[in-house]
C-alpha cells in the first residue's frame, strides 16, 4: 500500500512541474513588442511590376487619321482642239494690209476648262499675226486669201503664248476701181480683134472697126472675169481661234 501511494505521488508531482507555466510564456513583461520606428521621409523603391503587354492601350482602338487635303492645283487647263470666240478690234484689208503685221481681238465670251472654271475670262486680247493676204484675181476665186496665225492671249497684265489657227469667220471681198493691168487686159483684146478683123476682110478698115469692137468686147470680158477683188474683214466681225495644243494657266 505505501508503495502504491509513493508512485501516485510521484506521478502527481511530475505532472505539476514538468509542465511550463503557461501564463509566463504568455505574458513575458521583459520582452519589447513595439515595431520598429519607420522613416517616412526615406524614399521608397516602390515599383510597378512590368507586364509584358498593356491590355488596356491594345483595347483603346486607334484615332483614324485624317487623309492629308490636297492642294489646290495653281493650274487650269484647256485642252487640244478648245475654241476662243473674240472679235476684231480693226478691220483688215488686202489693200492695206499686208504679210507680217499684227492685230488684235477681243474674246466675246468666257473661256471655261472641263471642270466649269475659267480659265480665258471675256474681255481678254487675243494677238494674232497675218501670215499670208491677198486679194482675189479671178472671178471663180470667192475668198481670196487669208491666213492668220495666233501668237499670244493676254489676261490683265500677263501674257500666255498661244498655238494653233485663227478664222476671219466674217471676211468678204470688195471689188476694186478698174486699174492700168485691168486696161491693159481690154488693150490687149482690142488689138488682137483689129488685127483678126483686117485679116479676114483683107486688110479693110472696116475690117479693122469691126475686128476691133469684137475684140475690145473679148477684153472687156476678160476683164471682167480677171478683176482684182480685195479680201476685206470689217472691224468687229468674228474671230475665232483654234488651240493646236493644250493651253495652260497658272492661277
Amino acid at each position: 500500500m505505501a508503495k502504491k501511494m509513493a508512485i501516485l505521488t510521484l506521478a502527481f508531482l511530475v505532472g505539476c512541474g514538468g509542465q511550463p507555466d503557461s501564463g509566463a510564456a504568455g505574458d513575458d513583461s521583459t520582452r519589447d513588442l513595439q515595431r520598429p520606428a519607420v522613416d517616412a521621409s526615406s524614399p521608397r523603391n516602390d515599383r510597378p511590376a512590368r507586364s509584358k503587354s498593356n491590355p488596356a492601350a491594345k483595347a483603346m482602338p486607334k484615332r483614324a487619321s485624317k487623309p492629308a487635303a490636297k492642294p489646290a492645283s495653281g493650274e487650269r487647263i484647256l485642252a487640244s482642239g478648245t475654241a476662243i470666240s473674240a472679235k476684231f478690234d480693226a478691220g483688215i484689208s488686202s489693200r492695206t494690209h499686208k504679210a507680217g503685221q499684227k492685230l488684235t481681238g477681243t474674246v466675246s465670251s468666257d473661256v471655261k476648262d472641263k471642270n466649269g472654271r475659267i480659265v480665258i475670262p471675256a474681255g481678254a486680247k487675243v494677238h494674232v499675226t497675218i501670215a499670208a493676204i491677198h486679194e482675189s484675181e479671178r472671178k471663180s476665186d470667192k475668198t481670196g486669201k487669208l491666213v492668220l496665225t495666233p501668237t499670244k492671249v493676254q489676261i490683265g497684265s500677263r501674257t500666255y503664248a498661244l498655238s494653233g489657227s485663227a478664222s476671219a469667220l466674217d471676211r468678204t471681198l470688195k471689188d476694186r476701181k478698174t486699174n492700168a493691168g485691168d486696161i491693159a487686159k481690154v488693150g490687149v483684146g482690142v488689138g488682137a480683134g483689129a488685127l483678126l478683123g483686117t485679116a479676114v476682110s483683107g486688110g479693110s478698115t472696116k475690117g479693122a472697126v469691126i475686128g476691133g469692137v469684137a475684140g475690145g468686147a473679148v477684153g472687156t470680158q476678160r476683164a471682167i472675169e480677171t478683176q482684182d477683188r480685195d479680201v476685206v474683214v470689217p472691224a468687229g466681225s468674228r474671230l475665232k481661234v483654234t488651240l493646236g495644243a493644250p493651253f495652260r494657266r497658272a492661277i
